[in-house]
């Protein structure tokens, strides 16, 4: 791999270095199951939550060098039997296949998205886009970069300067627990819709983060995921210059379920257009 535009003396560098190189080897791996022809899908608690030989291939592939490398480090895993508890201020965050169900449907818009976090805050993260094999990175402190096999070089990340949500492109995406829950995502959708010049629904929330800390999209909201796979993406948007919140404007912090991220131009704008759209439905 290239060599990192951090200096070595970095206190994770260590973790850093491991968690791009296992994006990496997890993406490759994952990409040759997705060309290699039709898919194993279980589904889990609904027909809507599923799980694929790739997302246990993956998870094995990187809790293996995790565990052997950093032993002591606590774990916590999406598929069954990656969690890992030892004590201490120090746990990885690891969703091993970001958009399941792209890939079981062989749409192209996938990842795999590592963190590690100390006394709950993220201090690197790793977000590998699958399909176009692109690296995502961040350290605090160090900022956000983007890397690709063709490069020899990394490339520094920035949001955008979008300052107006009638010109933003932004992002979204709608929880398993959809037809379950009425605070379902559809009212803030249908609010914010006509007010933007798009919005984008493509079903990998660690590559929506990362998208808008690449300065691809302006903005993202969603509520209902889990701390796997936002880890990695709110230190590379925070890196590269962008707000994160929660619904209720407050700083993002590690088990919120709502998030609000954006550009320091948009942010504001689009917390009070989900606020609104969520008072009109009654939540």
């Amino acid at each position: 791999m290239p060599s990192l535009p951090v200096p070595t003396t970095y206190p994770y560098y260590a973790e850093l270095a491991t968690a791009i190189d296992l994006a990496r080897q997890a993406g490759d791996l994952i990409l040759k199951i997705h060309r290699s022809g039709p898919r194993r899908i279980e589904t889990k608690k609904t027909s809507v939550d599923m799980v694929t030989e790739a997302d246990t291939a993956s998870q094995a592939l990187i809790l293996e060098t995790i565990t052997a490398r950093f032993p002591d480090h606590n774990i916590v895993a999406e598929e069954d039997g990656g969690d890992k508890e030892n004590g201490g201020s120090v746990r990885w965050l690891i969703d091993p296949l970001d958009g399941t169900t792209n890939f079981a449907s062989r749409f192209p818009v996938f990842a795999v998205s590592i963190a590690m976090c100390v006394d709950d805050q993220p201090v690197i993260g790793a977000v590998q886009d699958v399909v176009r094999e692109r690296t995502y990175w961040a350290a605090a402190g160090q900022g956000a970069w983007m890397g690709t096999p063709a490069r020899l070089d990394e490339v520094q990340l920035r949001v955008s300067q979008t300052s107006e949500l009638d010109q933003s492109l932004i992002a979204t995406g709608f929880p398993y627990i959809r037809a379950e829950t009425s605070d379902n995502n559809l009212a803030e959708f249908n609010y914010l819709m006509p007010k933007v010049r798009g919005i984008r629904r493509a079903g990998a929330a660690a590559l929506d983060i990362a998208w808008v800390a690449d300065g691809r999209l302006d903005g993202y909201w969603e509520a209902h995921l889990w701390p796997w796979d936002w880890g990695a993406g709110v230190l590379m948007l925070a890196e590269a210059g962008g707000v994160i919140s929660d619904y209720e404007g407050e700083p993002w912090r590690l088990g919120a379920d709502q998030m609000i991220a954006a550009n320091p131009y948009l942010h504001e704008k689009l917390l009070t257009a989900v606020q609104a759209a969520r008072r009109a439905a009654g939540f």
